[in-house]
């Protein structure tokens, strides 16, 4: 048994479409997974799955995301199991962020914010995790954040649901042992993507972020696929519940 290998394997990357979920869905097929990509933008869907079929030549399929609505969620379910027959990792990749301090802080972008970034996790997870128990066997990867567990300004309802998202994790690998299915999450640090695209325009946030770093440099999305796929592999069979933090030392610094 290869223990990174993921030939045979399908997965589902919500979020897949740019950042941290196309690197993800990239990696993925390198390591031998078919992988079904969906987000909002059918352009950007199609080029990963055609960067998959491309340079991996592994099996890549598309759907248009609405990550806050079930019935979307659903069809996108149940077109991976019409074309694969099976998931076997699903990564909860969608995100977003408005940025503002508390006291200002618009009640419909908080609740945007929550429904993206935690609610989908729980959404997308109650869909696929039935077709999981059926062959007692599923890894599920969630996307947590540094700011799970550090608190940093103009970002509370960010923070807020990251911090969730580590937590659902916990809840989901304890329920979900007796059937076989591993939950996970990743927390990233500061990565430059298009979400973050603003603060890496502000040269002194950048300065106070590479102090806070000890090895002294941003990260970039390649660094964050080895965990992805050791997550996703039999590497990692004991391992559930985890929040494994891909931030250059950040956080234990």
């Amino acid at each position: 048994m290869k223990l990174f290998d993921l030939t045979g394997r399908t997965a589902i990357v919500t979020g897949g479409g740019r950042g941290i979920g196309k690197s993800i869905s990239l990696a993925l097929a390198e390591a031998g997974a078919n992988v079904v990509v969906a987000s909002r933008t059918e352009t950007e869907l199609k080029q990963v799955c055609e960067e998959i079929e491309t340079t991996y030549g592994r099996k890549a399929y598309y759907r248009t995301l609405d990550i806050r609505d079930q019935q979307s969620i659903q069809n996108l379910v149940d077109y991976a199991i019409q074309e694969e027959g099976k998931i076997d990792i699903l990564v909860n990749g969608a995100g977003t962020n408005v940025r503002g301090r508390l006291e200002d802080y618009d009640e419909a972008d908080w609740d945007f914010v929550m429904d993206v970034n935690l609610k989908s996790v729980y959404l997308m997870s109650k869909a696929v995790i039935p077709h999981m128990k059926k062959r007692k066997y599923g890894k599920i990867i969630n996307i947590a954040s540094l700011t799970s567990v550090l608190g940093f300004v103009n970002m509370p309802a960010y923070a807020a649901s990251k911090g969730g998202v580590s937590q659902l994790t916990k809840v989901m690998a304890v329920e979900l042992a007796d059937d076989g299915i591993l939950t996970n999450a990743i927390g990233p640090g500061y990565f430059k993507t298009e979400m973050t695209k603003s603060v890496f325009e502000d040269e002194e946030r950048v300065k106070w972020m590479l102090s806070r770093i000890p090895l002294k440099r941003i990260g970039n999305l390649e660094d964050l696929k080895g965990t992805a796929v050791f997550l996703a592999s039999s590497a990692s069979d004991y391992i559930t519940g985890q929040t494994i933090y891909v931030d250059g030392g950040w956080l234990i610094s």
